[in-house]
């Protein structure tokens, strides 16, 4: 089988999170079951392309048209990756937006990388099923159920949309519609309007043929008002057509036996290293190391309500009353940097942050 993968970031090109560590090893691990696999991903700054597939690619927006290219990338572990090279949206400092505003553009940009990605299936790769991520590739099964639905070429090309942040919508006022070139007879409530703006993700939920998402767990979730993100009608309507997939961690990158970055290796069998790692772990964030059996709590993540930063922000001091250490590594939401901050300035020894 042909699976051609649409994403907005994966390893090792792109990452900021959970996402483009999918995105590696989900396709390698596909290919070592017989399928083959290509990834398509926007050409953000740094990413150096390999060779030039299509020079000018005609992408109607509104009343203009646009003409990136795709370029092609070198083949990974028996993966080939496809890039849109197109500067003017993809080379800037951030992949989604600057440190505290989205870019106001995403409608434009993430719409043309997946007409970009349709194209790509039309006329270079043609595969037997798309994989679409998130919302930044929402569009590819709107357009293709829209747009492309008398092209032969890609019309009855499955699709298969797999939530992996329910949080996230790429919500967009009405004008998006005519900014990024999206059919306006999508714009009702049975379609990708979600009260009175452009829903991005609710297209990908509608328009795909099967939905998947991170656990089992998490399938029955969001088909709650509490943690369907004022989605979970749209997700039980289609609950016969979605599959939690629990998501596996890939044991040739994230293995104390194996990992070359960690001072010490370690394994089940001998635990050795393991202290040598929290010794070197204490001496990076500044901690106590008076008591080598202290608790340590290690905390790598974007800081924001929908990782569960509000509930820790409620305890966080009470629990420095606590016989315990706390390393931070992050960004996000200002108020959570700044609280991190504070609890390293008022529990030195005790509280290690790092904003990145």
């Amino acid at each position: 089988m042909r699976i051609l993968f649409a994403a907005s970031e994966a390893l090792p090109y792109a990452k900021t999170g959970g996402l483009a560590d999918v995105i590696e090893a989900l396709p390698r691990a596909l290919v070592k079951l017989g399928h083959e696999v290509a990834v398509f991903l926007p050409r953000y700054r740094g990413v150096k392309p390999f060779s030039t597939i299509m020079p000018s690619l005609t992408i109607p927006q509104g009343t203009r048209l646009r003409f990136p290219a795709i370029t092609s990338g070198s083949l990974l572990r028996g993966v080939r990756y496809f890039f849109l090279d197109d500067p003017s949206y993809f080379d800037r400092d951030g992949i989604y937006g600057d440190k505290n505003h989205e870019y106001p553009d995403n409608a434009e940009r993430f719409t043309e990388f997946c007409r970009a990605a349709i194209e790509l299936a039309k006329q270079v790769w043609t595969p037997d099923v798309f994989h679409c991520n998130d919302w930044q590739t929402a569009m590819i099964p709107t357009l293709l159920r829209s747009s492309y639905g008398d092209d032969p070429a890609v019309n009855n090309v499955p699709v298969i949309f797999t939530v992996h942040n329910i949080g996230y919508h790429g919500v967009f006022p009405p004008d998006a519609l005519l900014r990024a070139g999206i059919p306006r007879a999508l714009f009702h409530p049975d379609g990708i309007e979600f009260f009175g703006n452009v829903n991005f993700l609710k297209g990908g939920l509608i328009y795909s043929d099967w939905l998947t998402t991170v656990s089992r767990k998490y399938a029955q979730e969001i088909q709650t008002p509490e943690f369907g993100f004022g989605l979970h009608g749209v997700i039980r309507s289609r609950a016969d057509r979605l599959v939690g997939i629990l998501n596996g961690v890939d044991y040739a990158a994230w293995s104390p036996e194996r990992d070359t970055l960690i001072p010490m290796k370690y394994s089940a069998k001998s635990l050795e290293g393991k202290m040598v790692c929290k010794e070197k772990l204490l001496d990076e964030f500044q901690l106590l190391r008076d008591n080598p059996h202290r608790p340590v709590i290690g905390i790598v993540s974007r800081f924001a309500d929908q990782k569960g930063f509000d509930l820790i922000a409620a305890i966080a001091r009470d629990l420095m009353h606590e016989d315990v250490l706390l390393a931070v590594v992050g960004t996000g939401e200002r108020r959570y940097e700044d609280l991190f901050r504070a609890l390293a300035h008022d529990f030195p020894g005790r509280v290690g942050a790092k904003i990145v």
